[in-house]
């Protein structure tokens, strides 16, 4: 059996060894998931994941990237997605974290099509390699943000979510002047998490990119005050 073949293979045993059936249909009834559940929640899966991640390394970036998508596409169970993340995320690999692993990210998002794969991959792994090559990830946040893709112009939003002082605010803008008008709630939220977090350093900026953007909605712009004190807030 080959180093790729063994991982999945581990990662399904591991799971169904410690499924909770009973948790299993509650957990798919709040995530509003087609896919089933084995009833294993974060923490539990946290420690396959180190487990299994120690016990079958790969050894070549064709091979983590082949792991990562057998996971994905052939799962039967929302969990086996979930370690196919956090295999992306995985130290080991920390070293192909570039804008070649663009396309693998795309696919997760846009076939993912859910919050709790979406945002995962925006922040924790597009949204470092904007970090790294923001010329080239920033041009493609500026094109997702008209895409006609929800889950792409959501990512194009919140993937600088958790970079503090290194918020491209131009970058930011562009995005939510793209999408601001949408009736989505998963957009709307998503402005306004991207400006709550930029408040909490940088709470005059928020305050006066809201006063200058009246077409945001009510949601955006009650998140994206949340942490800026009235002090803050520009002066009419």
């Amino acid at each position: 059996m080959d180093e790729v073949a063994a991982l999945v293979r581990a990662v399904r045993i591991a799971l169904a060894e410690i499924a909770d059936p009973a948790k299993a249909p509650e957990m798919r009834r709040y995530m509003k998931s087609e896919m089933p559940f084995r009833g294993v929640q974060k923490p539990a899966r946290r420690t396959v994941a180190r487990q299994v991640f120690a016990d079958h390394p790969l050894t070549t970036r064709d091979s983590f990237l082949e792991a990562t998508l057998r996971l994905w596409r052939e799962a039967e169970f929302r969990e086996e997605r979930y370690l196919a993340i956090d295999l992306t995320g995985d130290r080991r690999y920390r070293r192909w974290q570039d804008t070649t692993l663009l396309p693998l990210y795309d696919e997760l998002i846009v076939t993912g099509a859910w919050w709790d794969y979406v945002d995962e991959i925006a922040i924790r792994r597009v949204g470092p390699i904007l970090q790294a090559d923001p010329e080239t990830v920033g041009h493609l946040m500026r094109r997702w943000a008209v895409d006609n893709d929800l889950w792409r112009r959501r990512t194009a939003v919140i993937c600088q979510v958790g970079c503090r002082e290194d918020v491209d605010r131009a970058l930011l803008t562009e995005t939510i002047e793209a999408t601001m008008t949408d009736s989505d709630f998963f957009l709307r939220k998503g402005i306004g998490w991207a400006l709550r977090e930029l408040g909490k350093i940088d709470p005059r900026w928020v305050a006066t990119f809201v006063a200058e953007h009246p077409a945001l909605s009510p949601l955006s712009v009650r998140e994206a005050l949340k942490y800026v004190p009235s002090a803050a807030e520009p002066s009419a």
